[in-house]
C-alpha cells in the first residue's frame, strides 16, 4: 500500500509529505475558514497524520530552518511565527486517529509551540491573527485554557468583525473558569452572527460552561 508506515524510510517520506501541505495550507489560511455551519470548527478535522510512538519526534527539515532562524535572529518575530507554524505542523504529524490522541511526542511538539508563540509575544506588538489561532489551538489540546483564551483575545483585536473569534474566546474562557470574560465575549459574538443563528449558538455557548472540552473543538 501507498501509506504503508511500516519500512522506516517510507514512513519519513510520507511524513514529509504531510508537513509540505500542511505549511502550504497555512500559509494560505483564511481567517476562521476552520470549521463549518454555527458550531465551532472541529480542530481534528485538520489532523490527518499517521501518528507514532516514538516520545521524541523526528525534526523536519521546516522546523530544523525554523530553528535556525530564531537562532540567527532572535530578535525577529517572523522567525519565531514560522517557528510556531512549522512546530504546529508537526505536532499534526504526532496525532493518532486510531486513539483520537496524540503521542507523547506530538504532546512535546505543542508544548514547545506554545513556548515559541510566548516569546514571538515578546517581540511584537501586533501579534499575526494566523499565529495566534495555532497558538490558541495548541493551548487548547494541552488543557491550559486559560492561556488559549488570551491567544483568542489576540484574535479578536485583529478581526474585532468575525464572531468566530469571540465564540473560541468564550468557551476557552468558560473553561479558565473566567466567567465574567466568558459571558462578555459570548454577547459579543451573538451580535456579530445573523439572527437565525442566534438561539443555537447560544444554546452551544450555554453548554462550553459546564462543558470544558469543548474549548478544544475551536
Amino acid at each position: 500500500m501507498l501509506f504503508d508506515l511500516r519500512s522506516r524510510g517510507r514512513r519519513r517520506t510520507v511524513q514529509a509529505v504531510y508537513l509540505g501541505l500542511a505549511l502550504l495550507m497555512g500559509g494560505g489560511l483564511v481567517l476562521f475558514g476552520v470549521g463549518a455551519g454555527n458550531g465551532f470548527g472541529g480542530i481534528l478535522n485538520a489532523f490527518t497524520g499517521g501518528g507514532s510512538n516514538n516520545s521524541k519526534p523526528v525534526i523536519s527539515q521546516s522546523e530544523k530552518a525554523a530553528i535556525q532562524a530564531t537562532q540567527l535572529r532572535p530578535n525577529d518575530p517572523n522567525a519565531w511565527a514560522q517557528l510556531v507554524q512549522a512546530r504546529d505542523a508537526a505536532a499534526k504529524q504526532e496525532f493518532n486517529p486510531s486513539t483520537g490522541a496524540f503521542t507523547a511526542a506530538g504532546k512535546s511538539e505543542l508544548v514547545s509551540e506554545t513556548q515559541a508563540w510566548q516569546r514571538y509575544l515578546q517581540l511584537t506588538k501586533s501579534p499575526d491573527p494566523t499565529t495566534a489561532i495555532l497558538a490558541a489551538r495548541a493551548y487548547g489540546l494541552l488543557g491550559q485554557y486559560a492561556n488559549e483564551a488570551s491567544a483568542w483575545e489576540y484574535v479578536t483585536l485583529a478581526a474585532p468583525t468575525e464572531a468566530k473569534g469571540y465564540e473560541c474566546l468564550a468557551v476557552s474562557a468558560y473553561a479558565a473558569n473566567q466567567t465574567r470574560k466568558g459571558d462578555l465575549a459570548a454577547a459579543k459574538a451573538l451580535t456579530l452572527v445573523p439572527k437565525v443563528q442566534r438561539t443555537l449558538l447560544k444554546q452551544q455557548l450555554q453548554q462550553a460552561k459546564t462543558q470544558p472540552a469543548i474549548a478544544q473543538t475551536c
